[in-house]
C-alpha cells in the first residue's frame, strides 16, 4: 500500500444499486486519463468486478513480489475472489474472521506497483469487510468513500446508516451519486407495445417508427424519460442536505450501461451510452476538483 497515493472506497447501504457498476466505470475512466489505477474487489461472497471488467475465466498468479493483479490494460490492475474460485457458480460460505484474513492477504500480499488510484469496491451495508478495510488502511490513509444509492427512500435509509458507519470510523465522505435516476434513453432505442381487445401485448415499435421518420423526424433526436424509483421524498440530494455531505450526480438508468457492465467494457470507450457517459464523467470531473485529487496526482503527490 506504500506504493499507491490515492484509496477510494465504493460503499453502498443496500445491494442492487449499481455500486459495481459504478466502480467499474470509474476505474476504466480514471485509467483512461492515463492514471495508474487498481480496482479491489472485496464483495467475498458475490463478485461481479470479473465480468463487469471483461475478465471472467483468469486467474491469479504468484510472482517473487507476491499475488500479480489481472490486467485489463497495462494501466488498470484488479484483484478479486472471482479469479480464486473454481467455478464461477460457487458459493463462497465463510464466516467473518476468514473473510478478514482475505482482506488483510488482498491488502499485504498484492503486488500493485505505483498506483495513482486503488478503487475499492465493497459489498453493501457496514458488517466486517467494511470494518477491517477500513482498520488496515487506516482512515488517515485513506482519501474517503462514495456512496451509491438510488433515488427512493427505502434505499435512502440505509444510506443514512452508511453515511453514520463513515463518520464514526473516521473515513471521509467524497461524496453520494444517485444511481439509477430515471430511465432514459434515446426515442429511437424504445419499443412501442399497444394493448389489444384481448389484453394481449402487440409489438408496433416498427409502425411508430415509421411514423416518426415520415410525419416528424426531428422526434427521433429526443431523450425519453421516465421515473422509475419514487423520488418525491426530494432523493440523495436532499438527503445529502441533511447529512452534510456532498452531492456528486445523479446517473440515469441507461440500458446501453447495463448492456457494457454485462460485457465487461467501458461506457466511455463508444457512443452508444449516450446518456450515463457523459452524466459520469461529470461526477468523476466533480470528484476529481472538489476533492483536490486532480491537483494532489498533477502535482505528484
Amino acid at each position: 500500500m506504500a506504493t499507491v497515493k490515492h484509496k477510494i472506497l465504493v460503499l453502498s447501504g443496500k445491494g442492487g444499486v449499481g455500486k459495481s457498476t459504478f466502480s467499474a466505470q470509474l476505474a476504466f475512466a480514471l485509467a483512461a486519463r492515463d492514471f495508474q489505477v487498481g480496482l479491489l474487489d472485496i464483495d467475498i461472497c458475490g463478485p461481479s468486478i470479473p465480468k463487469m471488467l471483461g475478465l471472467e475465466g483468469q486467474e491469479i498468479h504468484q510472482s517473487n513480489l507476491g499475488w500479480s493483479p489481472v490486467y485489463v490494460e497495462s494501466n488498470l490492475g484488479v484483484m478479486s475472489i472471482g479469479f480464486m474460485l473454481p467455478h464461477p457458480d460457487e458459493a463462497v460460505i465463510w464466516r467473518g474472521p476468514r473473510k478478514n484474513g482475505l482482506i488483510k492477504q488482498f491488502l499485504k500480499d498484492v503486488y500493485w506497483g505505483e498506483l495513482d488510484f486503488l478503487i475499492v469496491d465493497a459489498p453493501p451495508g457496514t458488517s466486517d469487510e467494511h470494518i477491517s478495510i477500513v482498520q488496515c488502511l487506516d482512515p488517515n490513509n485513506v482519501d474517503g468513500a462514495i456512496i451509491v444509492t438510488t433515488p427512493q427512500q427505502v434505499s435512502l435509509i440505509d444510506v443514512k446508516k452508511e453515511v453514520n458507519f463513515c463518520k464514526k470510523v473516521g473515513v471521509k465522505v467524497l461524496g453520494v451519486v444517485e444511481n439509477m435516476s430515471g430511465l432514459s434513453q434515446p426515442i429511437s432505442n424504445l419499443k412501442f407495445m399497444k394493448i389489444t381487445d384481448n389484453g394481449e401485448m402487440k409489438d408496433v415499435t416498427e409502425w411508430i417508427s415509421e411514423y416518426m421518420r415520415e410525419k416528424a423526424p426531428e422526434m427521433l433526436n429526443l431523450i425519453a424519460c421516465s421515473e422509475v424509483f419514487d423520488s418525491s421524498g426530494g432523493g440523495a440530494s436532499k438527503m445529502c442536505k441533511e447529512m452534510e455531505v456532498p452531492f456528486l450526480g445523479k446517473v440515469p438508468l441507461d440500458p446501453q450501461l447495463c448492456k457494457a457492465a454485462e460485457e465487461g467494457r467501458s461506457c466511455f470507450a463508444d457512443k452508444n451510452c449516450v446518456v450515463s457517459a457523459p452524466a459520469l464523467q461529470k461526477i468523476i470531473d466533480k470528484l476529481m476538483e472538489t476533492s483536490g485529487l486532480s491537483m494532489t496526482v498533477s502535482n505528484g503527490v
